[in-house]
């Protein structure tokens, strides 16, 4: 089953984003073979204001301990996830 997590950052924390962006990025890495898509939600500057990720796992609590384990999160840079079911229809 596919999942969107939706992660929104709490205001002000670019310098939280910054300092665990490689540690998100090989974290993301191990999980290669379940992401359909993976990048950073931007504000109208182009300045990262949270992460929007597609990916397969097995079950919801599957996704939620990736959630879980992502650094970003383990760091206190998200003010809300939100993990929902998805289903690619198009193209």
């Amino acid at each position: 089953m596919q999942f969107m997590i939706y992660c929104l950052d709490k205001p002000g924390q670019a310098a939280v984003r910054a300092q665990n962006r490689d540690a998100h990025l090989a974290y993301l890495k191990g999980f290669a073979d379940r992401v359909v898509v993976a990048g950073p939600l931007l504000n109208e500057d182009g300045g990262m204001i949270g992460s929007l990720l597609l990916m397969a796992f097995a079950s919801r609590s599957e996704a939620e301990a990736f959630v879980a384990g992502d650094p970003y999160g383990k760091a206190g840079l998200f003010q809300s996830v939100t993990v929902t079911p998805w289903k690619k229809v198009l193209p």
